[in-house]
């Protein structure tokens, strides 16, 4: 089977053409590609399908097989994968999610995407919706107890469940104790992806992520989104933010008129090749 490896910001994934391969257990092939010592090595498994409601769908699926909603760093790459391979001319495209529909941008020289920018749509900042399991409407500032340790935790959706907390070094953060903890919280039914955000400046942040599934990653646009609008509720930033990761800067804005963010940031093709999946 042919595939492309691809990352936004080292966000990485493995990208198959649903068009011309047919995938008959995706869930367990993300679990065989993802796999970095007997695999492709990735974050998951993105296959890019036909849709009836957008130009594209994009369906995704992390290392451990899990499927999931939305992906913002995948999503952008999915832009450039049917741009430069010529499925599609135009530079306004939509992509179906497992959340709706996206709207992106592309920016395009010569004749190759270099970013993206995404429509990701409006948070979603009800407990019920998100799904956090808590006594009051929205989760804004609120303390919760991991691991003997308090924390104040904003949760909110872009697609999948976030749960951002403010610390005072990322650097020096055991993400590979602390993550695991935060994801199997018993108040996440879905369990919860989790930002841990360092403010440098009310236009600047530093991010790290432990993701639902995949344990701690490089990029997580989603995240760099839902941390954002963290910081617009908590007062913490303006609505404009550069998002440094672990693999990269992130443009994020969050338009309080319109309750939409906008996501912007690169897109890069890795390697192709060839896999036998037997």
């Amino acid at each position: 089977m042919e595939f492309t490896k691809m990352e936004g910001c080292g966000n990485d994934y493995v990208y198959i053409n649903g068009f011309t391969n047919q995938i008959k257990n995706p869930n367990k092939l993300s679990e065989i590609v993802s796999n970095r010592n007997f695999g492709i090595g990735s974050d998951g498994l993105i296959v890019i399908n036909p849709s009836d409601k957008a130009d594209f769908r994009m369906n995704m699926y992390n290392a451990d097989g899990s499927e999931g909603k939305m992906c913002g760093n995948g999503i952008r790459c999915v832009a450039k994968y049917v741009y430069d391979n010529k499925m599609t001319d135009k530079t306004t495209i939509t992509v179906e999610t497992l959340s709706g529909i996206k709207t992106l941008v592309l920016n395009v020289e010569d004749d190759k995407v270099k970013t993206v920018r995404v429509n990701m749509g409006s948070p979603i900042l009800e407990a019920e919706n998100i799904p956090v399991l808590w006594d009051k409407e929205k989760v804004i500032d609120e303390p919760v107890t991991v691991d003997g340790k308090e924390y104040q935790i904003t949760c909110v959706s872009m697609g999948n469940p976030h749960a951002v907390t403010f610390i005072d070094d990322t650097d020096s953060l055991d993400i590979e104790h602390i993550g695991p903890k935060f994801e199997k919280l018993s108040i996440f039914p879905d369990r919860v992806n989790t930002e841990f955000i360092q403010i440098v400046d009310k236009n600047t942040i530093k991010m790290r992520v432990w993701e639902r599934g995949s344990g701690e990653t490089l990029a997580c646009g989603t995240g760099a989104c839902a941390s954002v609008v963290a910081c617009v509720l908590n007062h913490l930033t303006e609505n404009q933010v550069t998002v440094k990761l672990l693999g990269g800067d992130l443009f994020i804005e969050y338009d309080e008129e319109e309750n939409t963010v906008y996501m912007t940031g690169p897109a890069r093709v890795s390697f192709t090749g060839n896999i036998d999946v037997g």
